[in-house]
């Protein structure tokens, strides 16, 4: 019996897996953007832009629906990678995907302003002067530090794009004098640190890891201390007097 011949296989071509790529990424841009053009489902990402956690039944009072609702609602959010849910006992707490998530939720609400047009939003002061975006500071005080920052050649353009930053010798310095490991920062897997368009002072504050280590250095220090209900940031009196022999930082108080 005459041992089989392996047949020769042709190459098929299959459209899910032979899809052009830059087609593919239209489409699911589309998808996200669908999924935050729900009025119900973006009052959800931008009540957990304050970096809580909340569960179902809270957010569902936020959207102002029906908690089967807003389970609908939080599946699809989950479903395109804009949140996730950790359990925790009878519990579970939807938070937002990450950074790049909280990013995006801001720079849209810049663009939902419009260009030439001065925002006054219709929310607390306090909110507007401090806040927090996600895991950094922004508002009036924040686009001051960032400005504070360059002023004192603490920060300086990155080679790596326009809106990056390095920061300098003389920076780092004064950096781990304050209580930041800059070295830590830097090792972490995100981005070190950039210019984020403020919605609110349509001016850029600081942004990325080394924005994150300056909210968490200014809470620990109790420069600050955070609401539990809402994004608003509040100065303490220690803080402002810290900022100003610290940074040089003068600004009106609320």
């Amino acid at each position: 019996m005459r041992p089989s011949l392996p047949m020769a296989t042709r190459e098929q071509f299959v459209y899910h897996q032979s899809m052009d790529v830059e087609h593919s990424a239209e489409e699911s841009v589309s998808r996200i953007a669908a999924a935050i053009g729900e009025p119900a489902r973006t009052r959800m990402l931008y009540c957990l832009l304050d970096g809580h956690a909340r569960t179902s039944t809270e957010l569902a009072l936020v959207a102002e629906v029906s908690p089967s609702t807003a389970s609908v609602h939080l599946a699809q959010l989950r479903e395109r990678g804009l949140v996730r849910v950790l359990a925790q006992g009878k519990h579970r707490y939807y938070s937002l995907e990450g950074t790049r998530t909280a990013a995006a939720l801001e720079a849209l609400m810049v663009v939902a302003v419009g260009p030439g047009n001065r925002f006054v939003p219709n929310t607390p002061p306090r909110l507007r002067a401090a806040r927090t975006c996600y895991d950094h500071i922004a508002g009036k005080i924040a686009v001051a530090l960032h400005d504070r920052f360059k002023q004192l050649a603490w920060l300086s353009a990155a080679s790596t794009g326009s809106d990056s930053y390095e920061v300098t010798a003389t920076g780092a310095q004064a950096l781990t004098e304050l209580g930041i490991d800059v070295e830590a920062t830097r090792a972490l897997r995100r981005r070190f640190a950039y210019a984020c368009v403020d919605w609110s002072e349509r001016r850029p504050h600081l942004g990325g890891a080394l924005g994150a280590a300056f909210l968490k250095l200014a809470l620990q220090r109790k420069w600050m201390s955070q609401d539990l209900d809402s994004r608003a940031l509040r100065v303490t009196r220690n803080g402002w007097r810290d900022m100003e022999q610290r940074l040089g930082l003068r600004l009106d108080t609320e």
